[in-house]
């Protein structure tokens, strides 16, 4: 059995969950709406306030495909009741971020300034310290989408492993590397 799958999952007052007979789970909350189309292989049933996922056979496929549809629905579940949260820093001289509405203009020491328009489902906000380093707090009630924003935001320049500049998670750590002149010493 899966560690993962079969821990059921608590379903909090204010969250309905609708399952079809096509195995599509919909997920409503305060905060949203969100649908995952679950395999046929793996039977999901809501008993009282515990949502249940089951596998029909113990293959490797089934077996893999259990935990990963029960993180999924759990992740929907604290998605449209709680909510999610990324906090990434831009560290780096001239590095800043401005956000507008669901518009995030980051200033990242390219010739031009990148301007990303976000999803609706995403809520942006760029926060300026004196003499801390600039930070991006980005909130959603979808994880999937969440992270894949985050990802797409620290691509554009990636932590540097000699000075550590770049635009990184909060907390994350960079192995930096000894420079040129550290070699020869």
């Amino acid at each position: 059995m899966s560690r993962i799958g079969k821990n059921p999952i608590e379903v909090p007052a204010g969250v309905e969950i609708t399952i079809s007979k096509e195995n599509l789970i919909t997920v409503k909350g305060k905060l949203g709406e969100l649908r995952q189309q679950v395999d046929p292989k793996i039977t999901v049933k809501l008993q009282g306030t515990q949502l249940l996922v089951q596998r029909k056979s113990d293959e490797r496929d089934d077996r893999s495909k259990h935990g990963l549809y029960r993180s999924l629905l759990a992740n929907m579940i604290k998605g449209v009741s709680e909510g999610f949260t990324t906090v990434q820093e831009l560290i780096g001289v001239g590095y800043r971020a401005t956000s507008t509405g669901q518009t995030l203009e980051l200033t990242l020491g390219y010739a031009h300034n990148i301007v990303m328009e976000l999803p609706k489902e995403i809520s942006v906000q760029a926060i300026a310290e004196k003499g801390k380093a600039n930070t991006i707090v980005l909130k959603s009630f979808d994880k999937q989408l969440l992270g894949q924003v985050a990802a797409k935001i620290r691509s554009l320049r990636p932590p540097e492993p000699y000075k550590g500049k770049g635009i990184r998670f909060q907390g994350e750590e960079i192995k930096k590397k000894a420079g040129k002149s550290a070699a020869g010493q």
